[in-house]
């Protein structure tokens, strides 16, 4: 019984510390902001990877969530005679959840592995040690370029994949199921609100916060060696995925609550 109470402590200790070296560099790197430099050139190259290379993934899982739902809420209505809703509910399940969720998590498959392999291999192949012999802050030049970056940049790809993921179940919904154009659309746009459009931007941009700092923290925390960076690249995007899962909860629970 000692001998696991102990491993039991062991590993509670084990994560509070991990939870204190992540805020200590999500606090670092928010100081950054305010203090010059600023690396302009990191910033658009972190801005056209993230961004611009994110949207075919992006538009291609939407558009088949989107008409997934779509038949998945038509076969479940029929049962009670409720076919008519599959315009609302899509809607409102792609700009609430399943949109922000679904493109923070392919975010956090492309983006996240990609910062923390590249960061990785910079402190393996001593690239990090030679930036700072050059009196280059790591954290200015490498994490908050990037971080800032996926911020910025999420939420317009999570208007994007709401707007996809929506025109998927209006192409599934009147090619397949028979709906009125007119009609599907005006009800879409009908039953959306302020509050979701707002919400589901919200998410988008601490999505990519979250994606991009964990990206960065594995990246810069890694081992040395290939396995370090191997370590470094999955434990970044399982930490990535659940934090995002944890934090839509949370965001949800705060705009919907009531």
């Amino acid at each position: 019984m000692i001998t696991l109470l102990g491993r039991l402590g062991a590993t509670c200790l084990a994560f509070l510390a991990a939870i204190g070296r992540l805020a200590v560099f999500t606090g670092e790197t928010l100081s950054h902001l305010i203090r010059p430099p600023f690396y302009g050139r990191e910033f658009g190259s972190a801005l056209i990877q993230i961004g611009f290379f994110s949207l075919p993934v992006v538009g291609l899982t939407a558009l088949f969530t989107g008409g997934a739902l779509a038949l998945q809420i038509f076969a479940g209505g029929a049962r009670f005679s409720a076919e008519a809703v599959v315009p609302q509910i899509v809607a409102i399940g792609m700009v609430r959840e399943l949109g922000p969720v679904l493109v923070g998590l392919m975010i956090a498959a492309r983006v996240t592995s990609s910062i923390a392999a590249e960061i990785a291999t910079m402190k393996v192949t001593e690239q990090i040690d030679a930036l700072v012999t050059l009196s280059t802050n790591p954290m200015k030049y490498l994490t908050l370029p990037r971080v800032l970056a996926a911020t910025l940049v999420m939420p317009v790809l999570v208007a994007v994949g709401d707007i996809i993921g929506i025109y998927g179940g209006y192409l599934v919904g009147t090619e397949r199921l028979g709906f009125n154009a007119a009609a599907y659309l005006q009800n879409t746009a009908d039953f959306l609100t302020a509050t979701d459009i707002v919400s589901s931007l919200v998410k988008g941009a601490v999505f990519g916060f979250i994606a991009a700092l964990m990206g960065c923290y594995y990246g810069m925390h890694s081992d040395r060696g290939a396995m370090g960076v191997g370590r470094a690249t999955k434990s970044s995007v399982v930490a990535a995925a659940v934090a995002i899962l944890a934090a839509n909860f949370a965001l949800t629970e705060a705009f919907f609550s009531a």
